[in-house]
């Protein structure tokens, strides 16, 4: 059964279940997933805890040799699998399946911690096993828009109140980075006494920049046409290092597919039918931002700011007298609605605002 890593708690108290997938690459929520697991195993009298890290020489037999050894200490103990990024590939995908074979007539209880797992690995033998045994919880990154929200509510679990504009700017100074979020809020508990509500010029004082970004955080802020976040995250990407012709090349491809959602609407689509016909198929959460965009930009507005891309494409190969950064900068800033910052002589042709 599905669970999200807020409801967690909760459906543990109910039942403690045989199993739980934790899986996701948001590492705060991740680790606090699996540690109300343990809290919970621990709650339930099982004391005993064994580890396996898999690694790519990791052998599979030895989690069943695991689950068969009885414990001279308890009755039961928590199996703990750690995946990390690490593909389970036939062995793992045939030893869990038999796990969950062995569940039937097990007292322990088994965590896996893993990395996000897509729709066809939720279809497979050894997860359709394990989930009719237990729980589900994938980690998702906290949304832009309910990041204030949701820091607000963290700093409650610190013994401390903040105002909601607070919390947004605690999330605007670490978004992307809730690990480091968290550890604000934490050296935050120890300057202000508990229960001290927390305002703007708090926030502003006691907590440095420490966002972190990537290509996706910046085509989610073109789509949903958000320029100042898009030029802090541009500016961001390039003091992190990441490699111009990556942010490029996640730029272009919402460029094409925005042309392509036009080209089926043109044609008398839905717009529910447009985003299925996609490639990746756009899924139901992130459809709204497609709409903003589409409304937004025009199918000629779209082909001009495919030739930006072109001529930022000519830059990277050197081709070109664009300044790359300041040009991807522009680019993205256009698609959200924004204004650039580089002189019209700088480019070739002329975008209009009124394009």
């Amino acid at each position: 059964m599905k669970v999200f890593a807020d409801q967690l708690p909760a459906a543990l108290a109910k039942k403690l279940p045989k199993a739980v997938i934790v899986a996701g690459d948001e590492p705060l929520q991740h680790r606090d997933a699996c540690d109300t697991v343990r809290a919970a195993a621990r709650q339930a009298g099982i004391e005993e805890r064994e580890v396996l890290d898999v690694d790519a020489n990791f052998a599979w037999g030895r989690l069943l040799e695991a689950a068969s050894n009885l414990s001279l200490f308890a009755t039961s103990k928590l199996m703990e699998v750690r995946l990390g990024t690490h593909k389970l590939g036939q062995e793992g995908s045939k030893a869990l399946a038999q796990y969950a074979e062995m569940l039937e007539t097990s007292d322990d209880i088994l965590l896996i911690s893993m990395g996000k797992l897509d729709g066809k690995q939720q279809k497979s033998a050894w997860f359709k096993a394990l989930d009719k045994h237990g729980l589900f919880v994938p980690v998702w990154p906290v949304d832009n828009a309910r990041l204030g929200y949701w820091l607000r509510d963290r700093a409650a679990l610190h013994g401390l109140q903040i105002d909601l504009e607070a919390a947004r700017l605690l999330g605007e100074r670490t978004e992307g980075n809730l690990l480091a979020a968290d550890q604000e809020l934490q050296k935050l508990s120890l300057i202000h006494p508990q229960g001290m509500r927390l305002n703007v010029e708090s926030i502003a004082q006691g907590v440095e920049d420490s966002s972190r970004f990537d290509v996706f955080n910046l085509a989610d802020a073109c789509l949903k046409g958000e320029p100042s976040r898009v030029s802090r995250i541009v500016q961001g990407l390039r003091s992190e290092g990441v490699e111009a012709p990556i942010v490029l090349w996640a730029l272009s491809r919402e460029l094409r597919t925005l042309l392509s959602l036009h080209q089926h609407l043109d044609q008398g689509q839905s717009f529910e039918h447009a985003c299925k016909t996609q490639k990746p198929m756009i899924f139901d959460k992130r459809r709204p931002a497609y709409q903003k965009a589409i409304k937004r930009l025009s199918m000629k507005r779209l082909h001009k700011l495919l030739l930006m891309a072109q001529r930022l494409d000519l830059a990277i190969k050197g081709a070109s007298a664009v300044p790359l950064w300041a040009g991807l900068h522009d680019l993205a800033m256009t698609m959200a609605g924004g204004k650039g910052i580089l002189a019209e002589t700088a480019w070739t042709y002329r975008i209009s605002a009124n394009n």
